[in-house]
């Protein structure tokens, strides 16, 4: 399970929400790769999901993104704990 830090200033991309950013959102990225890449290699995916957080300006770790990459080459669900600063 991963966690990341947001400014309650910059949630909106990490989240999608009701007003419609208008860039995409990191959930909404993942959505996606899960859609279109589960069973692939996570090797292959880490790098999408390394982009989009860096669109996001989020601040993944390696770790965590790989930890992300492995759940949606599986299957599985990921949990991510945000803490709102």
């Amino acid at each position: 399970m991963g966690e990341i830090n947001v400014s309650s200033h910059n949630l909106g991309r990490l989240l999608t929400d009701s007003t419609g950013t208008p860039a995409r959102s990191y959930q909404a990225a993942i959505a996606e790769l899960a859609e279109s890449h589960q069973g692939r290699p996570a090797t292959e995916i880490v790098p999408l999901l390394r982009r989009a957080a860096d669109e996001a300006l989020l601040g993944f770790t390696a770790a965590d993104l790989y930890e992300q990459a492995e759940a949606i080459r599986s299957g599985q669900r990921y949990a991510l704990r945000i803490r709102v600063t």
